[in-house]
Parts: structure tokens; sequence; C-alpha cells
């Protein structure tokens, strides 16, 4: 199952859930590959991305936005004090390193939560105000203590997944639409992780198609502030009597719970 959700206050009220036809031949890349479509994909750094960043894309290669909570958790389970306090005996040395690099990323955090909910020119106007600087800083610091570590360093290998990357890490400080992070979709799939021992076999391809389907109409509607349950409840019965032209007033950005619609008959 993969989501396409809107980023950073987006107007899109919709959340596309789809599940991958043949994960193997990566045919569900193929509506992000397809010559038409442009824009900026939002993820983790997963190999099966790569080819919507090649260079002989046609039209050309998409922007990557890379998740700063991804690179940053790599640098924090190595300076986390807490979680190694519980190892007791087999705990290992916290990384002086790795907790630097954590607080110059948690700079960038608390930007981002002072401007959540801006207009994306603001957000891209801070960012080059106050976010630049620190970025440009730890490039530079990374760099520097990069030359000091050996190869097999746990450290270094979270350094060297940033800095081989740098480019999409930079993204958001071009676009006011990017998020730092794409943790707004990971949570979206969370519900799929913690259930999936109920839903390991579809059954079929129909049936893996009506789950994507079900979980699209799902999350829309979770994503409106609207209760799933009471919605397709409503709809269902409401839908057979609706004119083609008033289907629209029944999706979940346009509905209005039964209650409503009596107080405006009345």
């Amino acid at each position: 199952m993969w989501i396409d959700r809107p980023v950073c206050n987006a107007p899109s009220p919709w959340d596309l859930g789809q599940r991958p036809v043949n994960w193997r031949e990566k045919s569900w890349l193929l509506p992000w590959t397809a010559s038409a479509f442009a824009g900026i994909p939002q993820a983790d750094a997963y190999g099966g991305y790569n080819p919507l960043f090649k260079v002989d894309r046609d039209p050309g290669p998409l922007t990557q936005a890379l998740c700063w909570a991804h690179t940053r958790r790599k640098f924090f389970v190595l300076a986390d004090i807490a979680a190694n306090a519980k190892r007791g005996s087999k705990a290992t040395p916290i990384s002086p390193m790795a907790l630097e690099a954590v607080k110059r990323i948690d700079a960038l955090f608390d930007i981002e939560r002072e401007i959540n909910g801006l207009a994306a020119d603001q957000r891209l106007e801070r960012r080059r105000k106050d976010s630049q600087s620190l970025v440009e800083e730890l490039h530079g610091w990374l760099q520097t203590e990069r030359a000091k570590l050996s190869r097999s360093s746990p450290v270094a290998e979270a350094i060297d997944y940033m800095l081989k990357r740098w480019d999409g890490f930079m993204s958001f400080l071009d676009d006011g639409w990017i998020c730092l992070t794409n943790n707004a979709a990971e949570r979206a799939l969370r519900g799929f992780a913690l259930g999936r021992k109920s839903w390991l076999f579809a059954g079929s391809d129909r049936g893996a198609d009506c789950a994507a389907l079900m979980a699209t109409l799902i999350m829309s509607a979770k994503l409106n502030d609207v209760d799933p349950q009471v919605w397709v409840a409503d709809v269902l019965a409401r839908i057979v009597d609706t004119p083609i032209i008033s289907l629209e007033q029944l999706l979940p950005w346009n509905w209005q719970p039964p209650k409503s619609r009596r107080g405006q008959a009345a």
C-alpha cells in the first residue's frame, strides 16, 4: 500500500491509497514515471524511487525532497540516553557527535513548528531567513566531522546518508510547499502496519483494489474531520436516489451530517 497525501496545508482534501500491482517490476511507480507527471515527491531514500530522478526521464527528472525525520533518526539511535540506560551492561557509549547532530537538526524542527500553518510563501521566507544558515553550518560541520571518522563508524554511516543525498535534503529551502518530513504520510500508513496480520491476504487482485479504494474513502473522511462510519452509512443510504450531477455533494469535503441537513431544511 502506498499513499498520496497533501502536504503542508495543501488544499487537496483527499488521501489516495493504492496497492502495488507488481512490486518486483515496480509498476506501482507508473503514476509518477508517466511523462505527464511533474511534481516533487517527498519520501525517504528508498532506492525504488531512483527512476523518478534520472536525468534521462522524459520530460525531465522530478525534484527530490527527502525526509529530515529519517536522517535525524539515524543519529538519534546513537545518542538516545534513555534507551541506552535500559540496556544496562549491554549499553553502547553515547556518541557526542551524533548528539550534536541531533541538536542541530532539532533547531530546524523548532523553526518548522513556529511556521506550521502559514502560507507557503511565508514559510519559504522564514526558512531562507533562519533555516538556510543553519543548514549551511550543518553541512560544513558534517564534512569536517566525517573526515575524522573511519569508514566502519556508525556515525559515519549516518553522516554519509545525508551528504550523499544533500540536494534532496536542501529542497525545502527552495519551495514553501515542501515539508521538512513526510511524517504525515507515515502516520496515515501506521494503521496498515498495526493491522497487517488481519488483512495480510486480499484474496485476489480485485480484492486488493477494493481494499485500496476503501482505504482512500476512509482516510479522506478522516482528513476532513468526518466520522468514516457515519459518512459511509449515510452515503450508502442516499447514493441511489442522488442524481449524478449531485454526487459531488457526497464527497467527504462537501458532505454534511444528517443533523445539519435537517437543520437547514427547517
